[in-house]
């Protein structure tokens, strides 16, 4: 083989290196393509030190330029790693944004469509008629307990009343009820038939009331029975039951919200006012007249009502809506204690913004305050539908602990919910909003009372450098953003540089 080949395979040599340099990431392109070049050179002058073309000699350097595609594909996987990387590191303000709406709408989303979680909010929604009280005896204690006896309350609804205009009683009773999965002991209520009404609570899957003969009564199954003896099929309503001796039809399941009357009861078996029962001791829910308003000043507070002669019998009235706890009111009170246990957790300083002359425009310090309280309004309605539907998702929960599991749910959520949202404000650049990273520490802690010691970032559009203290000082006790001037360009080349005022 003579010389005069050998230019044949220089230039597929070259050819093989142009290509793999085609595989590396374009800012390194042309320097790998330089270092390869070179490199090649010095295999050439190693193999081929005669200046002849051998067969052996070439196929050593075809193979060094072979390597090169592998080391052009290793290049390409370590820049895909390191820019997934500074992408999660620096994310845009868009993208937390965005990331936050889904979470919103997937967690309202689900409040809609799960049942328990739909009747807490109709509780939170409806509230109750703030002309609604309790009527007990004043020797009932702090404990409500069934004191009023039916023949009090007939002399009531018999006479005109100063401070009530509207009643309503119902007992409470251990019967045996008969359905058609079977029997069971329950606590059956029997209330008059305007207790409900009265109360302004919805029904669900509300059936034709039973029959004018009087051969059923109207049946209200609990939430919990509904659950837990029917497996929450809506076709119940409507059918046939016996409750005790008497046959019913159930006409409906009360809301799985909290329940404002006293009393854990499965079955409520509506009846006419004159249908109850001479003897019978229970509760009475009085509606307040404009005057009986103007007299309740507290929610629990003496009463007088007027029986049989003009006699006055003084009473307790216990206001329904003061004791009566939806789950917005958890919300409310679990927000208040998170505010004041955020500075115990994390501070609540955003850091210096004007550590030098050169700052962003108005415009950008707009955005940046408004990124922060866009971040804290979708964090408000966040903390109150996902605890909510953590908690009344199944509808046979209890309410006491599905109260106490949103209360919880609320307070943490929200208590290390701000504490991100204030973290991640301090870690975003004051001009595009992204992340600031690749940490550096800078100083020694052995001379901090000397000079500045602490950890500096950068922003990678080239924008500002944030310094951290490691140990706050009176001189130094907040981070500080300095912001970059054009002379810092030449860093960034490869880098957006918006934003830049």
């Amino acid at each position: 083989m003579t010389p005069r080949f050998g230019w044949i395979f220089n230039a597929s040599h070259l050819g093989l290196l142009r290509a793999a340099s085609w595989l590396a990431p374009a800012s390194e392109r042309a320097e790998w393509l330089r270092e390869w070049r070179s490199e090649l050179w010095h295999v050439r002058r190693e193999r081929t030190a005669q200046r002849a073309v051998s067969w052996q000699g070439e196929r050593e350097v075809t193979l060094f330029c072979l390597g090169a595609f592998r080391d052009a594909l290793c290049l390409r996987r370590h820049a895909a790693i390191h820019e997934r990387r500074t992408e999660a590191a620096s994310a845009s303000p868009v993208q937390c944004i965005l990331c936050m709406a889904l979470v919103l709408i997937a967690s309202f989303t689900l409040s809609l469509l799960l049942p328990g979680v739909r009747d807490a909010n109709e509780a939170s929604r409806g509230r109750i008629d703030p002309g609604l009280i309790l009527i007990e005896h004043p020797d009932s204690g702090t404990n409500s307990k069934a004191t009023v006896s039916a023949a009090e309350f007939d002399g009531w609804r018999a006479r005109r009343q100063r401070y009530f205009d509207r009643f309503a009683f119902y007992s409470i009773a251990r019967e045996s009820v008969t359905t058609a999965e079977g029997n069971a002991l329950w606590t059956v209520a029997h209330a008059t038939a305007n207790l409900f009404p009265l109360l302004g609570v919805p029904l669900r899957f509300s059936a034709s009331p039973a029959g004018a003969d009087g051969s059923a009564a109207d049946a209200i199954l609990s939430c919990e029975a509904f659950e837990r003896d029917f497996e929450a099929n809506p076709r119940v309503a409507g059918s046939m039951m016996r409750v005790g001796r008497r046959l019913a039809r159930i006409a409906g399941v009360a809301p799985c919200g909290a329940w404002p009357l006293p009393g854990k009861v499965d079955l409520w078996l509506l009846q006419p006012e004159s249908a109850v029962a001479p003897g019978t001791v229970g509760y009475v829910v009085a509606h307040l007249t404009a005057a009986g308003r103007a007299e309740m000043f507290e929610p629990n507070t003496s009463i007088t009502a007027y029986g049989a002669g003009d006699s006055e019998i003084d009473f307790v009235g216990v206001a329904l809506q003061a004791h009566t706890r939806v789950p917005f009111d958890f919300y409310r009170f679990a927000l208040l204690l998170a505010f004041l246990c955020l500075p115990a957790v994390t501070s609540v300083s955003m850091g210096e913004y004007s550590f030098n002359s050169h700052k962003p425009s108005w415009p950008r310090r707009l955005c940046r305050w408004s990124f922060l309280c866009a971040k804290i309004g979708l964090l408000l309605p966040i903390v109150y539908y996902v605890p909510l539907d953590l908690a009344w998702w199944h509808i046979s929960t209890s309410s006491f602990a599905s109260e106490y599991a949103q209360l919880i749910a609320s307070f943490l959520l929200c208590l290390f919910g701000m504490r991100w949202v204030l973290l991640d404000q301090r870690q975003r650049c004051p001009v595009c909003l992204r992340c600031v990273t690749h940490p550096a520490q800078v100083g020694h802690a052995s001379r901090t009372f000397l000079s500045w010691n602490g950890t500096e970032l950068i922003c990678m559009g080239g924008h500002t450098l944030l310094h951290v203290p490691g140990l706050p000082t009176s001189w130094f006790g907040a981070q500080r953003w300095l912001y970059l001037d054009a002379s810092w360009d030449f860093l960034f080349a490869g880098s957006s540089r918006a934003g830049r005022t």
